[in-house]
């Protein structure tokens, strides 16, 4: 049987990783700028990570939602206190697309509504409703087109506002800063005009926050940084530092009910003890300071590189933006340099998404190499 071929591949096979740096299966190792995506939050095989997913799977790995698990009850206290977004209440699934599927869902049963608000350049996931609210024709299918979605651009509350104006919008989803769409950000007036036409045309507004969340920008969450209360909060990557795990926060204001929502897998021990071990990390080691740390540092850098026209992007999701398409240059960061990083929807951007664990030193061997490609 051969596997099913949606992925154009590079011709490496990592076999082992540690921290910042992965090995193939030739012995080659790599310093990770990409972390798989955002999804590598605390470093490859981090002891505490290691030992509570072994400890836990020795014990329990799985049984169903239909009975007690404290580790859910505990690791909706732990991202309460992490967060600071004190009252949600967390329903936690398996990927970030069913984290969004499950918010856009909640968002119409709360609201009666069925249309989605959207915006240019998104990606939200690859499910129904998710997919139908990312901005990519090519991955959505005619089934997925019967959903009802209004992609609009940033910045332009007027046009928000006519939307809303017919009463059908169940919910506005956007991410807090685009990911595969090239690392775009809205203003903060933007965002809390948002929140208000929300309350007032009766819409919930979600926040994805499924790349950009979980300490990756330096705050917990990205949309902290706009002093804005979301309905609905969505995650995943990073939750899991490479386990399967996502989840939603929903406002109090939500009410929940018995087969409202419901997930086989979500929430399973493992998952739990994946993310516990990431929150017990990014706290000890204060990986969110490392970030605004890190951040700073990679933009110093950056500016003594005139190809680069623009850096776009906070804390520790960073995009480089350059006159020409990077995706030679991506090539040989890679084969030449042994370094991961990202593309974009956007072909002149390179992406880098690193573990939050990476160091001055890592980011020097980027640039070094950078220059090198470059001169």
């Amino acid at each position: 049987m051969s596997l099913f071929n949606v992925y154009p591949l590079f011709d490496i096979t990592p076999v082992t990783a540690n921290d910042v740096y992965v090995y193939d299966d030739k012995g080659a190792e790599y310093l990770d700028l990409y972390g798989g995506h955002a999804v590598i939050s605390i470093g490859h095989s981090h002891p505490t990570y290691v030992k509570n997913i072994s400890e836990q799977v020795a014990k329990l790995g799985f049984y169903s939602n239909a009975i007690q698990n404290p580790l859910q009850v505990e690791l909706a206290s732990q991202l309460e206190n992490i967060s600071g977004c004190n009252d949600y209440q967390l329903f936690l699934c398996n990927s970030g697309a069913e984290a969004n599927e499950n918010a856009l869902k909640l968002a119409s049963f709360h609201t009666s509504k069925q249309k989605v608000i959207a915006f240019k350049n998104s990606f939200h996931g690859r499910t129904s409703a998710a997919v139908a609210s990312t901005d990519n024709p090519k991955i959505v299918a005619p089934i997925n087109a019967q959903q009802e979605v209004i992609f609009l651009e940033f910045e332009d509350l007027a046009s928000v506002e006519k939307a809303l104006q017919n009463n059908d919008v169940c919910a506005i989803i956007i991410e807090t800063i685009q990911g595969i769409g090239g690392l775009d950000e809205a203003s903060t007036t933007f965002y809390q005009g948002l929140e208000k036409l929300c309350k007032q045309y009766n819409t919930l507004l979600i926040t994805d926050e499924i790349q950009c969340g979980f300490g990756r920008t330096g705050d917990f969450f990205a949309f902290q940084k706009h002093g804005i209360t979301p309905h609905i909060i969505s995650m995943a990557k990073g939750m899991g530092n490479g386990f399967p795990v996502g989840g939603i926060l929903i406002h109090p204001s939500i009410q929940a009910s018995y087969g409202l929502l419901g997930t086989t897998f979500g929430g399973n021990h493992l998952a739990c003890a994946a993310s516990l071990a990431v929150i017990k990390t990014i706290k000890k080691d204060h990986l969110m300071e490392n970030a605004q740390q890190i951040a700073a540092y990679f933009m110093e850098q950056a500016a003594s590189i005139p190809q680069i026209t623009t850096v776009k992007g906070r804390g520790l999701m960073l995009g480089l933006e350059f006159d020409f398409p990077i995706a030679e240059l991506r090539k040989n960061l890679i084969f030449k340099h042994h370094i991961f990083t990202g593309s974009a929807k956007n072909s002149n951007l390179l992406r880098i998404l690193p573990p939050l664990t990476i160091q001055k030193q890592h980011i020097d061997v980027f640039f070094e190499a950078l220059k090198k490609e470059l001169s």
